[in-house]
This record gives structure tokens, sequence and C-alpha cells, in this order.
């Protein structure tokens, strides 16, 4: 019976079907309500599962099939509104995304004024998954830069660095503390930190985060991410961008 109901309206059954290569002139979002689906991008393929999202910047040939019973939606974005620095950006699942496409379902505008304030606050969310989770002030003095630089390009204590840089490591701690306003730990955790919920937010695993961060087991990111959020080791582990929002 639903397959029958997926073609009673003929502008809308490539939600339930999915669609030849084609591409958009404006950025265009591929949201999985339910099912599963491949999505090919430029001759690649995506699998795609259920709240699972990926974000094409203009003109990014695709096509798209699901399989049955599954459900997809793809609202058009403004021109400004593309993925930083890459074509194709997979978005993983993202529960406040989720809620918001389910509200967009749910409201079914189709006037352009009916449309603008959702695709605002589409794009203010897509927006907001490139900001730093956690504050961090970059270094303007050379040798802070350089400090921070490779601080945040690898694990070698303050005090190898430091002597790298012909400081000592009180000299170090003062200059870093002054540019940045935070302790040489404190920065390098929170920066990353950073890279961990980018990978996060990306649809990566805690493990590929982990990694991202460089942090050696699961239990040293969440025991980290946990002391700068106070959310509990428990609730990141079974739901990281899930605590990270609260």
């Amino acid at each position: 019976m639903t397959e029958l109901l997926e073609t009673v309206v003929p502008r809308h059954s490539i939600r339930f079907l999915g669609h030849d290569e084609h591409s958009h002139e404006v950025p265009h979002l591929v949201h999985l309500v339910r099912g599963s689906a491949r999505l090919t991008v430029d001759g690649e393929p995506i699998r795609l599962r259920q709240g699972e999202s990926v974000w094409l910047a203009a003109e990014v040939p695709h096509a798209m099939r699901l399989t049955p019973g599954s459900l997809a939606i793809g609202p058009m974005l403004s021109p400004g509104s593309a993925p930083a620095g890459t074509r194709v950006r997979r978005l993983g699942v993202l529960p406040a995304l989720t809620t918001l496409i389910t509200t967009i379902l749910g409201a079914a505008p189709e006037t352009p004024a009916e449309v603008l304030p959702f695709r605002r606050a589409l794009e203010e969310l897509l927006g907001g998954l490139d900001a730093e989770h956690f504050a961090v002030r970059q270094p303007v003095d050379p040798i802070v830069r350089r400090l921070a630089d490779e601080a945040a390009a690898g694990t070698d204590t303050l005090d190898r660095i430091a002597a790298r840089n012909y400081l000592s490591v009180r000299q170090a701690q003062r200059m870093f503390l002054d540019e940045t306003g935070l302790p040489f730990t404190r920065w390098r955790t929170r920066t990353r930190l950073n890279r961990a919920v980018a990978a996060l937010r990306a649809g990566e695993s805690l493990d590929a985060a982990r990694r991202a961060a460089d942090y050696a087991t699961r239990t040293g990111l969440l025991r980290a991410l946990s002391r700068e959020t106070g959310r509990s080791e428990r609730d990141l582990a079974a739901d990281p961008l899930g605590a990270l929002q609260v």
C-alpha cells in the first residue's frame, strides 16, 4: 500500500524513489529521513543510513537511489551557503539537523515567504558546524604563534617545544598566557578537542575523532571532553554530539 502512495504526488515522488544524475545552481542538502540510500556524487557512491546527511556545493553532479520504504529530502540553500573548503561534505547523523528537517516536513512550506525562515534556520545550523566548539584565541606574536603551531601539531611537552625555540619553560608559559588568555596545557587541550568535535560533526566515529585529536585512547578523549564540558563520560560515549549540544 505504501509503495502505491509514494507516486500519488508526482512532484514529490523522487523523495521516495530517487533520481538520475543532475546538479543544481545553488548548494544543496541531502538528508535521509528513513531507510537507506545510495547517493552517487561525481561518480563515487556514498551509502546513506537513516538520519545521515550530505552537504553539496553548487554544480556538483549527483544521483540517488532509495531502497523501498525509504524517504529523503533535499532542501536548496542560498548561493553563499556552500560547505567550507570542499564540494562535498558528509555530515553523518546530527540530532539538531534531524529535528529541523522533521519540522520542515511537518510544516510543508511552499511559497517563497514560507520557505525563507526554514532556509535561514537550516543555513544557520550548517554554518555553525565550522565554528569552534571551545573558544581558543590564536596568538599574534610570531614567537608564540610558532609555539602554538608546534603545540597543535603534536604531543611534545612544553619543555621540548620551549627548548627548540630557545626559551625557558617559564618564559613560554608567561608569553602563552599573555597572548591566548589560557595556560599552555588548556589551550592545547581545547585545540585538540576542537579537532575531535569537527570529526564528530562530519559523521566520524569516536575512534576517528580520537585519532584526529591525537589521543591514544577513547577513554583519554572522553575524559578530556568531560573535564571541559562538565558532561559525564557515559553520556559523551553514548551520544557525543548530543551531549555536547546540551
